[in-house]
């Protein structure tokens, strides 16, 4: 531990498991205090980090939003530092998408990105000392598939969102940025094999393995490939990063 992240509070979304969790504890052992909120399982998760703090939010209900929010700034005395990494993934053919899965997508990708970053921009903001702001976006962010149009099209919005964000807070000295992940081996990545072994017709960890091979780096990332990059966003050294978008993705997309 170096300490990049003594005396600030940090709040991780989506924080009870795989990136979220591997965040919470990066943030941690810099010596932050964590605030871990999740739909479920945020205090258990939270039981596993010394002094962090569990905190049911669900981000696509404002008043969910807004009660965790002011719990974590009641607990920390301010909040420093905003990671949004709540998100869903579906797939389907262009033909067979539905407004069901269309909604509930851009219910938790966009606005469950929007709405938590704002009740922690006005947080910040009425404390006066600045604050960092890192939304989660994904190298589907940055091109189509045939599959995932409306995940990709929920990850490009976020990286739209992130810019005018980021431009339009840093006055108040809270810079926004974000980091756009490759494929990376969590439990949430099962399950997206798993509806590309019934879409595609493959075996269950085919489309894994295959994804895996095609990274120029040779493999996967793993949730600790992306930590270094969100304590660097998290720390007083991105003072001057604003409105970015990051890729850690092991060479898959170079922009």
């Amino acid at each position: 531990m170096t300490g990049r992240l003594r005396g600030k509070v940090a709040l991780v979304t989506g924080g009870a498991r795989g990136i979220g969790l591997a965040f919470a504890e990066g943030y941690a052992r810099e010596g932050a205090r964590v605030a871990i909120a999740d739909l479920r399982g945020a205090e258990e998760a939270a039981r596993g980090i010394e002094g962090a703090l569990g905190v049911a939010m669900d981000v696509t209900d404002q008043a969910s939003i807004e009660a965790a929010v002011a719990r974590v700034d009641a607990w920390g005395g301010g909040i420093d530092v905003l990671l949004n990494n709540a998100a869903v993934f579906d797939l389907a053919p262009i033909v067979e998408i539905t407004r069901e899965s269309y909604g509930r997508v851009f219910d938790v990708n966009v606005a469950g990105t929007l709405f938590p970053l704002q009740a922690v921009a006005k947080v910040m903001i009425a404390r006066a000392r600045g604050g960092r702001i890192i939304n989660m976006a994904s190298q589907a962010g940055r091109r189509g598939e045939a599959l995932v149009a409306v995940y990709c099209a929920s990850k490009a919005a976020v990286i739209s969102l992130t810019q005018s964000a980021g431009l339009d807070l840093i006055r108040h000295r809270i810079n926004v940025n974000g980091i756009a992940p490759g494929v990376v081996d969590t439990p949430m990545w099962d399950e997206v094999d798993a509806m590309f072994a019934r879409a595609e017709g493959k075996p269950l960890g085919q489309k894994k393995r295959e994804v895996g091979e095609a990274v120029p780096y040779g493999r996967m990332g793993r949730p600790e490939d992306l930590v270094g990059m969100a304590i660097f966003l998290a720390s007083d050294e991105s003072e001057y990063v604003v409105a970015q978008t990051y890729n850690v993705d092991g060479g898959q997309w170079m922009s």
